[in-house]
């Protein structure tokens, strides 16, 4: 089998067509020069180069092998640029969790990010409850998580990320709607959609810690998982919901947004969780896990 020493030289050779000219490209000596090509003419089993005291000829094998051999030579660069890149961070896959509360600005801004300064990552979605995240990150099929609550295992580490304030979806005929901004007791006896009770990081358990606070008691008609049923049920004047001031994007139609007043806890959250073994171990998470942190101005 032959060697990469051996293209080199070889491909050297072949351009250069004078073996004192490609030994001192080679930064070499004329015989080990002539040694490699020996040893590469035995392993392929073919001459590739007319030898005469004045001239190199490249044989018609030689000629058919050169673009091979410059392929090769080009492979072999590249492979180790994706080397050292995969070394430094620079390049490789990372799965990322997220919630669907992310997906309305936190999460394609920092994917966004990534594609620009790290443009060898592979960032690869999966869309995830907190719970699920969590599973998931300890058993190996994620690298990072966006959540809605910090990490729950020893194995883990997280950070918030994100904080942003709850804000009122209404039907766009409601008499609430006609209101520039909204106490948190507008809402005692009125029709509420919420969401699904019993995910990890749950918003269920913060909002309704917030009318228990306010002694504030809605009438829960519907509850949903994801945003966008939420306010597809407020368009049609189901009832009011709350959502995060982000998901106001949505714009759907014969939805009203108005601010509201809560208690300073009831904030919408997001946290970035990885698994503590990665800090180390793996350069491509750890570049992803900073950049995010250094988006959220919390750079470590």
């Amino acid at each position: 089998m032959f060697q990469l020493s051996q293209i080199r030289c070889f491909v050297v050779l072949a351009n250069e067509l004078h073996f004192g000219r490609a030994a001192v490209r080679l930064h070499m000596t004329q015989p080990p020069l002539s040694r490699q090509i020996q040893q590469l003419e035995a392993a392929l089993g073919v001459q590739l180069l007319e030898r005469t005291q004045r001239n190199v000829q490249l044989t018609p094998a030689g000629k058919a092998f050169l673009p091979e051999a410059e392929y090769l030579m080009q492979l072999s660069q590249s492979a180790a640029s994706v080397a050292r890149r995969a070394a430094q961070g620079e390049a490789g896959t990372v799965r990322l969790g997220y919630v669907a509360g992310a997906s309305f600005g936190f999460m394609p801004r920092i994917v966004a990010a990534a594609n620009k300064q790290l443009p060898g990552l592979d960032i690869v979605l999966r869309d995830l409850s907190t719970t699920e995240q969590f599973e998931a990150l300890r058993s190996g099929r994620l690298d990072v998580g966006i959540t809605r609550s910090p990490a729950d295992h020893a194995d883990l580490r997280s950070a918030s990320v994100l904080r942003e304030p709850f804000v009122a979806a209404l039907p766009a005929a409601h008499p609430l709607a006609a209101r520039r901004k909204l106490a948190i007791e507008a809402l005692h006896g009125q029709d509420l959609i919420m969401y699904e009770p019993g995910q990890g990081g749950s918003m269920y358990e913060l909002l309704t810690a917030a009318f228990h606070a306010a002694r504030v008691a809605p009438r829960y008609v519907q509850h949903v998982r994801q945003t966008y049923c939420l306010m597809g049920l407020v368009g049609s004047g189901i009832g009011i919901a709350l959502i995060q001031a982000s998901a106001a994007r949505l714009r759907m139609p014969g939805v009203a947004v108005r601010p509201i007043g809560l208690p300073a806890a009831a904030v919408s959250e997001f946290h970035l969780a990885w698994r503590a073994a990665d800090e180390a171990a793996n350069p491509a998470v750890e570049r992803f896990r900073q950049l995010v942190l250094a988006d959220a101005g919390k750079a470590a």
